[in-house]
């Protein structure tokens, strides 16, 4: 047995959490379920240009973990996209959302 996941935090998730191609029946469809601290990696790197350790200081874990999300998120996107699947944003019990402007625990502030 696997050792338990640590607390992972990020931004809570306010859009849609299914997407689809077009013209394209839900039931005709597969589907790829994305993790919430997956997109959120990808938030911060991707989207707001955090390099992997700030990312991971954000998100309250390991570099070498941010790395493993963001490998594993962007492959089910690029799946998503090419393949025509829908995806699904599933949430975690590891997670603990926290709102925007939080920044980090134990007194330190986002920079940025």
């Amino acid at each position: 047995m696997g050792r338990q996941k640590k607390p992972r935090y990020c931004r809570g998730f306010a859009g849609f959490n299914l997407f689809k191609p077009s013209g394209i029946p839900l039931s005709q469809l597969q589907f790829i379920e994305i993790a919430l601290d997956e997109l959120e990696a990808m938030r911060l790197c991707d989207l707001e240009g955090h390099d992997q350790t700030q990312a991971a200081l954000e998100m309250e874990i390991s570099r070498g973990t941010i790395q493993r999300l963001l490998y594993s998120g962007r492959q089910k996107l690029i799946s998503v996209i090419i393949y025509g699947k829908a995806l699904v944003v599933q949430d975690s019990s590891h997670v603990i959302i926290r709102g925007p402007g939080h920044g980090m625990r134990h007194g330190r502030k986002r920079h940025g």
